[in-house]
């Protein structure tokens, strides 16, 4: 096998966690730094802050010595990106693999496009913004088109039941729990939460050559039809109990490209909103017209923040393909399908 590439885990949190335990079972990967932000875990090993053996590697705050190690690539996880310390790590060289989208900076466009991009080219690295929505998933809509003589449009709709992520600053800033319904204001609120979906049909655009005129956001709420305790969220009937929204990309006249998540907090709803029992529904309308239905089913002993599994993966398991990229922000088109390495996880089993 070759050489090992050099990783640091940047920031151990929901995803974090999940991430560092995946860099230490990947024998492609050797861990040799990890950031922490939070002083309770500076010093600790790696391996305890995710429920591994320890492995003498400890967490620091130090950005001075983990840049100093020369890492192939960082795994960038905080639940909010900095841009400039983004920026110090593609410009010491280190490639980065970030499950951050940037949403609350505007998205990957205009000056923090920029500022990345000019990273990229100084340290002659390559940075990855990836995950399972947006990330993996978004691949497949692109590649899916691959059979088709003729394409008209492509389509992704999200469908998560959100009543198990207990964070109510989230829901609370969605307006979940308001009577009120849809405002200009919550309307503005919730494009900036929901921002990094027009990142995604920009980047699904590109690579199907599609010239987009506009992109344009739309959102709606479908409120409770009972009154729901959740034990840590309350919602009394009537009030916003479900988000769907998007953004669609118009190119040639109509919409090309759309992208939709229904997140819900109960499924129900005074609207008649199908709320179906795949994760993702992808179609392309075309020649032929394709369809896919996608769902996850964890194992039994997953809990609540396993789910993050399917985010923090998709970076990991890039890590070689992105070294081997081009400097720059990568597209759907810059990198080979991400994969994981099963035959190395079956035969260090054995």
């Amino acid at each position: 096998m070759s050489e090992r590439l050099r990783v640091v885990q940047w920031t151990t949190g929901r995803v974090g966690r999940l991430a560092l335990r995946a860099i230490l079972d990947d024998p492609r990967l050797e861990l040799v730094g990890v950031y922490a932000w939070s002083e309770a875990k500076r010093g600790l090993d790696a391996g305890t802050l995710c429920g591994r053996p320890p492995c003498g590697v400890r967490a620091t705050g130090d950005v001075d010595a983990l840049l100093a190690l020369a890492p192939d690539a960082v795994v960038y996880t905080p639940f909010a990106a900095d841009l400039e310390e983004v920026a110090r790590i593609l410009e010491s060289g280190a490639d980065v693999a970030s499950t951050n989208l940037f949403q609350h900076l505007g998205g990957v466009r205009g000056a923090v496009r920029a500022r990345l991009e000019e990273a990229c080219r100084r340290g002659g690295s390559s940075l990855l913004v990836t995950g399972v929505n947006p990330g993996w998933v978004n691949g497949l809509m692109a590649s899916a088109t691959a059979v088709c003589a003729r394409v008209e449009a492509v389509s992704l709709l999200e469908c998560a039941d959100c009543s198990v992520y207990q964070s109510p600053h989230t829901w609370q800033a969605l307006g979940m729990g308001e009577r009120d319904g849809m405002t200009p204001e919550r309307a503005a609120q919730a494009r900036a939460w929901l921002v990094m979906f027009a990142d995604v049909v920009e980047r699904v655009a590109e690579a199907l050559a599609l010239p987009l005129e506009r992109v344009e956001f739309f959102c709606e709420y479908g409120r409770a039809a009972r009154r729901v305790d959740l034990g840590w969220y309350l919602l009394e009937e009537g009030s916003n109990a479900a988000l769907r929204g998007g953004f669609r990309g118009h190119a040639f006249g109509e919409v090309r490209v759309e992208v939709t998540v229904l997140w819900y907090l109960t499924p129900h709803l005074q609207e008649e909103w199908e709320i179906f029992p795949e994760h993702y529904r992808l179609e392309v309308r075309g020649e032929p017209g394709v369809e896919l239905r996608l769902a996850f089913h964890p194992p039994a002993h997953w809990g609540h923040e396993e789910w993050d599994t399917m985010t923090a993966l998709p970076a990991v398991n890039a890590l070689p393909d992105l070294c081997r990229a081009r400097p720059g922000i990568l597209g759907l088109r810059d990198l080979p399908p991400t994969t994981a390495p099963a035959g190395l996880w079956l035969a260090g089993a054995r």
